[in-house]
């Protein structure tokens, strides 16, 4: 924010106030001793075509340091990802942090789905990415996807189950459509219709932000 656009008497809280306002994604950085959430997933993590700062992992962590909830989301999204790619790059994305990741928020299979891959891969995929994360004792949130309705009611009678089931068994939180909050509505969406704009992002912060805590608080026991 550029310092001439303010009067010389505004105070500096009225200024972070403002700075915050702008840009959100910014306002309540992670503290250096916050748990780690790893945001493992596709495009829809990575933040597509969004600017820096402005995709679901980066929104998120402001969002939680703002409500006063502390924690660092790293970003492990690659757009185009499958969930076979992502399962090969799991053991690398782990032992390359940092830090242990308290959290894993797991957000594949859309790009499976769109390729009209077969939902046994997907599930096998998924199950050896909740495994490994199991085995190294890092709780696990998935966030889940349905398929398109052009693919077909049997289709989605495979695909869609995948998620919830998983759910069940390995007895971990879900949101059941990470796309809930935006599907359909252009004003959320880029122009390609699936993926969420910045206003998208923050709409799909809003509706996960909770199911996070709860997770994170759950995890830290």
């Amino acid at each position: 924010m550029a310092m001439g656009a303010c009067s010389r008497g505004t105070a500096p809280a009225a200024l972070e106030t403002r700075e915050a306002a702008e840009n959100p994604a910014k306002a309540a950085p992670a503290p250096a001793d916050a748990p780690v959430i790893l945001a493992f997933g596709d495009s829809l993590y990575a933040g597509y075509r969004l600017q820096p700062g402005e995709s679901y992992p980066a929104k998120l962590e402001a969002a939680l340091n703002r409500a006063g909830v502390k924690a660092r989301v790293v970003n492990a999204g690659v757009s185009g990802d499958t969930t076979a790619a992502a399962r090969e790059r799991l053991v690398f994305t782990l032992d390359g942090q940092a830090a242990k990741p308290v959290l894993a928020l797991v957000g594949l299979g859309g790009n499976d789905m769109l390729r009209g891959l077969p939902p046994a891969q997907t599930r096998a995929n998924l199950e050896a990415i909740v495994a490994e994360l199991e085995r190294r004792k890092i709780a696990v949130m998935l966030t889940g996807m349905l398929a398109a309705p052009n693919l077909g009611a049997d289709y989605a009678k495979a695909f869609n189950p995948i998620w919830p089931e998983l759910a069940k068994a390995h007895k971990v939180p879900l949101v059941p459509f990470f796309l809930q909050p935006v599907i359909g509505n252009d004003n959320l969406l880029l122009d390609d219709h699936i993926h969420p704009n910045a206003q998208g992002v923050d709409r799909i912060v809003a509706a996960t932000q909770g199911e996070v805590v709860q997770a994170l608080k759950a995890a830290e026991k």
